[in-house]
């Protein structure tokens, strides 16, 4: 085998060896950077899915205050007659 190609195959193999290495340290922030999204993300959907439960608890007791007002309103309704007769 002449030197040139001995050569060319060291360089050639150390330059494979130096492409796979940044590959493996770049995976390996991608997926450290991709942990810590998910993270904040299930964190902040956690938040949201509290403040849902909140909204639902009140959207459940509207109607119940609307009856009790229209309840009240006809005892007002009543008394004020009562007065006037």
């Amino acid at each position: 085998m002449s030197d040139a190609i001995a050569t060319a195959l060291i360089t050639g193999g150390l330059s494979l060896a130096g492409v796979v290495l940044t590959n493996l340290f770049t995976f390996h922030q991608t997926d450290a950077k991709l942990e810590r999204n998910q993270a904040v993300t299930e964190t902040r959907l956690e938040a949201l899915t509290q403040e849902v439960r909140r909204h639902n608890n009140f959207a459940d007791r509207v109607p119940v205050i609307e009856e009790q007002i229209k309840v009240i309103n006809h005892r007002i309704s009543d008394l004020e007659r009562g007065q006037n007769e």
